[in-house]
């Protein structure tokens, strides 16, 4: 017995063939262009009137048989773009959480000004931002980096930790409360552990957008992967590399990107596993001090036991 959808019929046998017919024909589409980019790509052209080979020639490609090329792309452009994204994903995470304390606040006078502050950072273009520290505060390209990315990530991830200490139910802080825990206790012991793992997602997510954003230090001068690739290395073996050094660059970005969503995954699943035999009912309020009296019940016993 088939249930139908409240959203929409079941497709027939003609809307059923037309939707195979249509997707074979939308990857038909796809591969023939694809194939027909890479043949492209592999054709010689002019220029200036001399026959350049195709972007998948063997001379195009000949530098990363050189160990120094693969040294000075991994020590210093990868080494150097991970450095920054560290740095800076290490001080967002702790401004996104003093963010989110601010701008959950009950007194207006912390609250207000915290949003305006939120919204002019996450208004603010990167770029300008690390252009700014640059050239205003006079700090290295290294720090302008990474206080323009903390700053702007800081923001977007308290934001995300605010909206998940909204969407808490009320009871988890009043359980909280009353165990005679203070407002500020009941945040960071109750609710902010149970917002920042529903919001982990969007963290990691948040994180992956820093990492690739590391890319504009090209512009203010910082030595990451992309001006080592596309802008030293393309400068000294010349123009006729730029292809070839795009694409390793490419890769490059994709597994370090690949890596980190993958880590988000993996971190999630561990979370919510290890949460899973003692997770808080959000429907049930009452379990929070439940639990909460059986652990303080658990430690005075341990403590009358080890004065016996």
């Amino acid at each position: 017995m088939t249930h139908s959808s409240v959203l929409f019929d079941a497709p027939g046998p003609k809307a059923r063939r037309l939707s195979v017919v249509s997707s074979i024909l939308t990857g038909v589409v796809i591969v023939g262009g694809l194939a027909w980019m890479v043949w492209t790509l592999a054709q010689p052209r002019e220029s200036g009137g001399i026959t350049l080979p195709g972007f998948f020639d063997p001379s195009r490609w000949d530098i990363f048989a050189d160990p120094e090329v693969w040294q000075f792309i991994i020590f210093e452009g990868v080494v150097g773009t991970l450095r920054a994204a560290f740095t800076a994903a290490v001080f967002a995470i702790a401004l996104g959480v003093l963010f989110s304390l601010l701008r959950s606040s009950e007194r207006a006078w912390i609250r207000v000004p915290t949003t305006v502050v939120l919204e002019f950072l996450r208004g603010m273009p990167v770029l300008l931002m690390m252009l700014f520290i640059l050239l205003v505060l006079n700090t290295g390209s290294f720090w302008a980096v990474v206080m323009a990315l903390s700053l702007y990530n800081g923001a977007i991830i308290g934001e995300a930790l605010r909206a998940g200490l909204a969407s808490l139910p009320r009871g988890q802080r009043e359980a909280g409360l009353s165990l005679g825990m203070r407002p500020l206790q009941s945040k960071m012991l109750v609710e902010f552990p149970q917002a920042f793992r529903q919001m982990l997602p969007i963290i990691v997510a948040q994180l992956v957008v820093l990492l690739k954003d590391t890319s504009l230090g090209f512009i203010v001068g910082y030595t990451e992967l992309l001006r080592v690739t596309m802008n030293n290395l393309a400068s000294f073996y010349g123009n006729r590399y730029l292809f070839s050094l795009f694409v390793v660059a490419l890769a490059l970005y994709l597994i370090m990107n690949l890596s980190l969503s993958w880590f988000a995954r993996w971190l999630s699943k561990r979370t919510a596993s290890k949460s899973s035999g003692a997770r808080l009912d959000p429907d049930n309020p009452n379990q929070a001090i439940l639990m909460a009296e059986a652990s303080a019940a658990a430690r005075q016993s341990e403590t009358q036991h080890g004065s016996m």
